[in-house]
């Protein structure tokens, strides 16, 4: 996906938050209910070990017995670069809420003067994403992604980074399949300098293992340093392409959700209320809120894709983070999701990074707010990105992926 952002040719800010302003925006609505406040202290950021684009729940006839994990796929489970070690509830991230309050006092209490302001600019967002190209056979989308984690023995922790590119072309068409490439190009390897000289110190090992948060036994998350080959996977079952909510849906569910804002949100709080699964958790904004996130990158309708950027905007808590570059060094509009969750590296902070050009999600990643004492030993200090996913390409195309020659099936 191409960055259209020039630092000469932006337009001026006010300009642009003057004229995304709607018809139906009224001050007087801006979501502030205690309840959604009280819902949003505990953010719950779910994305999985290496994750892949959100949005299938694998058949077990499919997914070969490998147990799905909340919204993302569950082939995650088997990314080239790392294998778990021992089954948890939790997933393979070892992510789970946090108890602990918002980030921003004010923000909890309602007073955030730049609440209207990060409306208004998510519904700038909103009002370019509603343009579009037609229709195609396959959905496609390239994501590029990064993971850091802490491994080795207490008193010689050491830091790895696990990277990789993955491709996902969804069929829409009858007679079409979906298919998902894994893990090319991926690699794990020291984190830095000094990352790399207590692996060495260490004895170079070829397998190096991760703490993840489970049940009371706990678990481990087995590294394979070095490069690995990639893994295909089919992702379709019959007509069921995508994960929404507890279900996985069709193309035409997909084309059917409607593009007012409220009538999506009331579509998602249903679904909240219908999933009975772990990812559902106990904070039902918070789940509204990955939902709408995921429908971004989904073949939905523009103007649906501009009901969930305003569905975002609805919720309360967002901060708007101003022009950042995300982690390929492009440059867009950051928002904070408010709360925190809890990892084996500490607290950390969702963010989205947006093309406010195009309305296109630039990058969904993870900010370390409060390394954890694991993390702090390995040199990983706050502000530190621990995970990240960019999306490269999100477009619609006539043929099908070409899966390497050395792909794992």
């Amino acid at each position: 996906m191409k960055n259209t952002l020039e630092k000469s040719g932006r337009p001026d800010a006010m300009k642009v938050l003057a004229g995304a302003r709607p018809d139906e925006l009224d001050p007087a609505r801006l979501a502030d209910s205690p309840r959604q406040r009280e819902d949003l202290a505990r953010i719950l950021a779910t994305a999985p070990h290496n994750p892949k684009p959100t949005g299938f729940r694998m058949p077990a006839h499919l997914w070969g017995g490998f147990r799905p994990l909340g919204a993302g796929v569950a082939l995650a489970a088997v990314a080239a670069s790392a294998v778990v070690v021992s089954t948890l509830d939790s997933d393979s991230s070892g992510v789970r809420p946090s108890q602990a309050s918002p980030q921003s006092s004010s923000v909890a209490a309602g007073t955030d003067p730049s609440a209207s302001d990060v409306r208004l600019q998510l519904l700038s967002v909103a009002k370019k994403a509603r343009t579009g190209t037609a229709e195609g056979t396959y959905w496609q989308t390239t994501t590029r992604s990064e993971d850091v984690n802490v491994v080795g023995e207490e008193g010689a922790l050491f830091a790895v980074r696990t990277t990789s590119t993955d491709e996902w072309s969804v069929g829409v068409r009858p007679g079409t399949h979906s298919l998902m490439v894994m893990g090319l190009d991926a690699q794990t390897a020291p984190r830095t300098g000094a990352d790399k000289a207590r692996w060495q110190a260490a004895g170079s090992p070829g397998t190096v293992q991760a703490a993840v948060i489970g049940d009371e036994e706990g678990g481990t998350l087995g590294y394979t340093m070095g490069t690995s080959r990639p893994t295909v996977v089919r992702t379709d079952a019959d007509d069921k392409i995508y994960a929404l909510g507890p279900q996985n849906v069709t193309y035409q569910d997909l084309r059917e959700l409607p593009s007012d804002s409220g009538k999506l949100r009331r579509a998602l709080e249903e679904m909240y209320a219908q999933d009975r699964s772990a990812e559902a958790g106990p904070d039902r904004t918070a789940y509204v809120l990955r939902q709408a996130v995921g429908l971004v990158t989904m073949p939905v309708k523009p103007a649906v894709r501009a009901a969930a950027y305003r569905v975002m905007a609805d919720l309360p808590g967002v901060r708007a983070l101003g022009d950042v570059t995300d982690p390929l060094g492009r440059e867009g509009a950051g928002f904070a999701f408010p709360g925190a969750a809890s990892t084996p590296l500490g607290a950390v902070e969702q963010r989205l990074v947006v093309d406010p050009a195009t309305g296109e999600l630039l990058s969904d990643q993870l900010l370390l707010t409060e390394p954890s004492a694991r993390a702090r030993e390995a040199g990983i200090g706050a502000g530190t990105t621990v995970h990240y996913s960019a999306t490269t390409r999100m477009t619609w195309g006539d043929s099908q992926l070409t899966v390497p020659d050395n792909a794992q099936r």
